[in-house]
C-alpha cells in the first residue's frame, strides 16, 4: 500500500488543495542570504513535482468534514494503516477546535466540504505489508485535492492548516526523485528515549523521509536487548533497564514506522566500532599489546577466531527476525589496525593467510565472512563506502553508502561503474553546525553531480541525512535536527530544477511553524513569524 496507496483514480469528493497560494561538496559558503517573501507554493514542503493551484477557496467545517473509505476501494475499516491515517489527519486538521468543542452546535454551510473519500483501486490493498525501497510512491491526481503517496506524509496538511482551514482547488501530479530518503540517528553516544525517537519518526513523515536509518549501537554503548544474547545490553548499554531498546520498544517503534511509510533499517557496525560488544561477550574483540604483554585494552572484533563466526551467525540470525526491512546495514567504516598489528597471533595468522602486513586484507577477510553469513538470512546489507574501497567481493545488490568527504563526485563514479546501488551522505553530515543559514548548503547538494553515463547515475536510488551523537541527546535533538533535515528532504524528493532559495525560504518558514505549532501552548501568531533558522 505504501506505493500502493496507487491512488491513481482517487475519488477525492471534496477537498481542494491550499495554498497562498551544481553543487561543489567542499563549498561551505553562501553567497548571499536569500530573501524572505511569498511563494505561489505557499508552505508546500518538499515541493511536488507538478502542482497547480487555482483561486477557487473551499472551506472545511470542523462540525461535518469526515474521512472514509469509498465504497469501491479495495480497501476499506479493517485496513489499520489507512485507518490510522484518517485519525491523525482528523486530529491534525480539527484537534483545537473538536477539543474545546467549538463544533458541536455549529451547522455545516452549503460552501463547506464535507467528506473526503478515499478510493484505493489497487486489487491488493498491502494493508498489513511494510514499505520497500520499491514501494510505489506516485500519484496522479484526478481530483481537487491532493493525497500523496500513501496518505502517510502530512503534505495534506501543508495545504490549509495555517489558512484557518480554506482550501484552493489544486491539481497534482507527485513522484519522489529519489526512492532512498532516510534519516540516520546514533542512539549509543547518547541513549535517545523512545518518545523523542517517535517525535522524529513523525517530523520525518512530515518531510517525506522514507527510511530510518537506525545507528542503535557503536563503542559507548550496546543498548539493544538482544534475546539471543542478553548479556551484551547487560554489560554494554549505559544502564542495563533504564537506556535499553527491549523487544517490544523495537517493535513498537517499527510498526509505529510503518504506519508513516517509513522503513527501519538497523545498523550494527562491525569490525570497528565495537567496544561495547566486548564488555558482554568475551573473546569477541581483539586483545591488544604493549610489547610482548597483552596492554588491558581491546581493538576490533577477532577475525582470526571461529568463534567469532559462530556468534555473529546466530546475533544476524535474530536481527533478521526482529528487522523486517529487506535490508540490514553491516558498517564497515573506520577500522583502527593498530591493535591488530601489536597482537602477535593475529601476525602468525596473517603470514599463514599470506597477507603479508597489509591489514586491509585482514579487514577484507572478516568482512567477506560476515557477508557470506548474512546472505544466508536472505537480507542484503548496506556498507560504508571503506569496504567497497578496500576490494571486498559484495553481492551485486549490495547498497555502498558513500560518506567520507574528499573526493565524493570521484568516489560516486567509481562505484556506480562498478554497477552498485549508491546512497550518499556526504554533503548532509547534520552533526556539524555553523553559524546562520546552513541549511542552503544541505539544500544546494547534487547528488547526480559526478561524471558518469544515465545508467551509472540511475544506481542512486537516494541519500541520507546523517545526525551523529557526539553533542547530540534528547534535549537538543529536535532543533538541532529540524528544519535542517527540511532541506535534504525536498532535495531527495523534489525534480532537480527546484533550486531557487529565495522561494525554498518563504516555504521552509512557514513549515518550520507547522512543525513547531502546538495549539495547547502558544497561538499560530507566536510561531509565525521571521524565522533565521
Amino acid at each position: 500500500m505504501f506505493a500502493t496507496l496507487k491512488f491513481a483514480a482517487l475519488l477525492l469528493a471534496v477537498v481542494v488543495c491550499w495554498a497562498t497560494q551544481d553543487y561543489d561538496y567542499n563549498d561551505a559558503e553562501i553567497d548571499e542570504e536569500p530573501t524572505l517573501g511569498d511563494s505561489p507554493y505557499g508552505s508546500l514542503w518538499p515541493l511536488p513535482q507538478k502542482v497547480q493551484i487555482s483561486t477557487v477557496v473551499f472551506k472545511l467545517s470542523g462540525a461535518s468534514f469526515h474521512i472514509f473509505d469509498a465504497k469501491a476501494s479495495s480497501s476499506g475499516a479493517s485496513c489499520r494503516l489507512l485507518q490510522n491515517a484518517y485519525r491523525r489527519y482528523d486530529e491534525y486538521i480539527f484537534t483545537s477546535s473538536r477539543k474545546q468543542g467549538q463544533n458541536k452546535s455549529k451547522k455545516a454551510l452549503a460552501s463547506d466540504m464535507s467528506e473526503l473519500q478515499v478510493w484505493i483501486t489497487s486489487a491488493d490493498s498491502e494493508c498489513d505489508s511494510y514499505p520497500s525501497v520499491t514501494s510505489d510512491e506516485s500519484l496522479t491526481q484526478y481530483s481537487l485535492c491532493k493525497l500523496y503517496q500513501y496518505f502517510n506524509n502530512n503534505s495534506i496538511l501543508h495545504l490549509f492548516i495555517f489558512s484557518q482551514k480554506s482550501i484552493n482547488r489544486t491539481d497534482i501530479h507527485d513522484f519522489p526523485r529519489f526512492a532512498h530518503r532516510g534519516l540516520l540517528l546514533d542512539t549509543s553516544r547518547h541513549f535517545l528515549p523512545i518518545k523523542v525517537i517517535l517525535a522524529n519518526l513523525e517530523a520525518m513523515a512530515w518531510n517525506k523521509f522514507n527510511v530510518f536509518h537506525w545507528h542503535i549501537v557503536d563503542d559507548p554503548s550496546f543498548p539493544y536487548l538482544s534475546r539471543t544474547f542478553p548479556q551484551l545490553s547487560q554489560h554494554g548499554a549505559y544502564h542495563p533497564y533504564t537506556h535499553v531498546y527491549t523487544p517490544s520498544d523495537v517493535k513498537m517503534i517499527i510498526e509505529f514506522a510503518r504506519l508513516r511509510g517509513i522503513r527501519v533499517v538497523p545498523e550494527f557496525d562491525t569490525p570497528g566500532h565495537t567496544q561495547s560488544w566486548g564488555k558482554g561477550q568475551k573473546d569477541l574483540l581483539t586483545p591488544c599489546y604493549s610489547g610482548a604483554s597483552p596492554s588491558g585494552s581491546f581493538g576490533p572484533v577477532n577475525p582470526m577466531l571461529n568463534t567469532t563466526y559462530d556468534f555473529m551467525s546466530m546475533f544476524f540470525k535474530e536481527v533478521n527476525t526482529v528487522f523486517p526491512d529487506a535490508y540490514v546495514h553491516l558498517g564497515g567504516d573506520e577500522v583502527d589496525f593498530s591493535c591488530w598489528k601489536s597482537n602477535p597471533d593475529i601476525q602468525k595468522f596473517m603470514e599463514q593467510q599470506g597477507f603479508g602486513t597489509d591489514y586491509s586484507k585482514l579487514e577484507s577477510f572478516y568482512i567477506q565472512r560476515l557477508l557470506d553469513i548474512v546472505t544466508t538470512t536472505n537480507k542484503g546489507y548496506m556498507i560504508w563506502q571503506e569496504v567497497f574501497d578496500n576490494g571486498v567481493k559484495l553481492k551485486s545488490d549490495t547498497v555502498v553508502h558513500v560518506w567520507m568527504g574528499n573526493k565524493v563526485e570521484e568516489e560516486l563514479q567509481k562505484v556506480t561503474e562498478a554497477g552498485f546501488t549508491t546512497i550518499l551522505s556526504a554533503p548532509w553530515y547534520l552533526d556539524y553546525i555553523s553559524y546562520g543559514q546552513d541549511w542552503q548548503k544541505f539544500y544546494r547538494a547534487e547528488p547526480l553531480s559526478f561524471k558518469g553515463t544515465d545508467a551509472q547515475k540511475k544506481l542512486v536510488i537516494g541519500g541520507e541525512a546523517c545526525l551523529w551523537g557526539e553533542y547530540v541527546d534528547a534535549t537538543n535533538l529536535t532543533p538541532r535536527l529540524w528544519p535542517r533535515a527540511s532541506a535534504v528532504g525536498e532535495r531527495l524528493w523534489s525534480d532537480r530544477d527546484v533550486r531557487d532559495l529565495n522561494d525554498a525560504y518563504s516555504r521552509l518558514a512557514k513549515h518550520r511553524c507547522r512543525m513547531a505549532y502546538k495549539p495547547s501552548v502558544q497561538p499560530l501568531s507566536a510561531c509565525c513569524g521571521h524565522s533565521e533558522h
